[in-house]
């Protein structure tokens, strides 16, 4: 019957407080630690607080004793486990916010680490609370880990990467990066792998250490952006149209704004056409401004290309035919 009114009161003062911090704005931690609150946890701990008043056989009393510290050593590290994730999904949120993206990658990296060492010494703890040597079973692992390492070589190869990718920063969450044919933007950097956002919708998984052996194009770093393009010219283009083509373009980039002209050539003949190459950099990395640029250019050209009577080339070939004498 002790048990049951401990039980009784403890269920209603949850409940009471949640129904307390539901409406508190700032009781974000001490909701989520009401939440990780597991019902065995409860009924355990109201059970153990009603044998006190009763007597039990010593055998007993120790298994008792043991099972209460092994209950509370797993609800602890459920509290430590839900802390360190709120204060790390807080501090990602905030660097977010203000646009510190490394800062929140070196972050979830410490939040993860933390998580794994407080599971550790929870285990640690238990495996002494049960009578086990753990100084002698810590000794013990330094053989065991070697075949351990072994086995899970790849699984530590991702963590190891993770750790990597955390402290050196080649790319962060939020950087638009590009993999081989894969591109998009990085969402979340875990232990064992990374996702990615693509330009079209879904989610693309990389295993942290096979991302780290790949060449990475990270645009999030770009300053500025080169572009190279060409144009061909028919074959029939007057000497005077070729010389004037490069000071046309030269005019038509330079009165674009944020970017700057670099050089504008008559570079080859081609197979069919007379090829022009023209390189311009834009200041912006924006790609959207890249491409706003790139059209105003397109259509400028297009335009006094037409007043000027210059023809742009597509893919012909002339036969000549001889007429046979007779």
């Amino acid at each position: 019957s002790s048990a049951l009114i401990v039980l009784f009161a403890l269920e209603l003062l949850k409940s009471i407080l949640s129904k307390r911090l539901s409406k508190q704005a700032d009781g974000g931690l001490s909701r989520d630690l009401l939440k990780a609150t597991k019902f065995l946890f409860i009924v355990f701990f109201s059970f153990y607080a009603g044998s006190s008043f009763l007597n039990i056989a010593p055998n007993y009393s120790v298994v008792l004793e043991k099972t209460a510290v092994l209950i509370l050593l797993f609800q602890s590290a459920l509290w430590g486990s839900h802390a360190v994730a709120f204060w790390t999904g807080r501090e990602k949120e905030k660097r977010i916010n203000q646009q510190e993206t490394s800062e929140a990658t070196t972050i979830a990296a410490l939040g993860m680490t933390a998580k794994l060492a407080l599971w550790s010494v929870i285990v640690l703890l238990a495996l002494e609370n049960l009578g086990i040597d753990i100084t002698a079973l810590i000794a013990g692992l330094g053989i065991g880990g070697i075949a351990v390492a072994l086995a899970l070589q790849n699984v530590l190869g991702d963590l190891f990467a993770s750790l990597s990718i955390a402290l050196d920063k080649p790319f962060v969450i939020g950087d638009f990066i590009i993999i081989g044919d894969y591109k998009g933007t990085v969402e979340h950097i875990g232990l064992k792998s990374t996702r990615i956002k693509s330009l079209s919708g879904e989610q693309i998984i990389f295993s942290n250490n096979d991302l780290l052996g790949s060449r990475i194009r990270n645009y999030k770093k770009m300053s500025d952006r080169r572009i190279v393009f060409s144009l061909q010219l028919t074959c029939d283009t007057g000497v005077e149209n070729l010389k004037k083509a490069p000071l046309i373009l030269k005019e038509i980039i330079e009165s674009q704004n944020g970017i700057r002209f670099d050089r504008a050539h008559f570079r080859k003949y081609g197979e069919w056409s007379l090829d022009f190459e023209i390189v311009y950099t834009v200041t912006n990395p924006d790609f959207n401004f890249y491409m706003d640029i790139q059209q105003a250019i397109n259509l400028a050209i297009y335009e006094r290309f037409a007043t000027e009577g210059i023809s742009f080339a597509y893919p012909t070939k002339t036969i000549l035919m001889e007429k046979e004498k007779d």
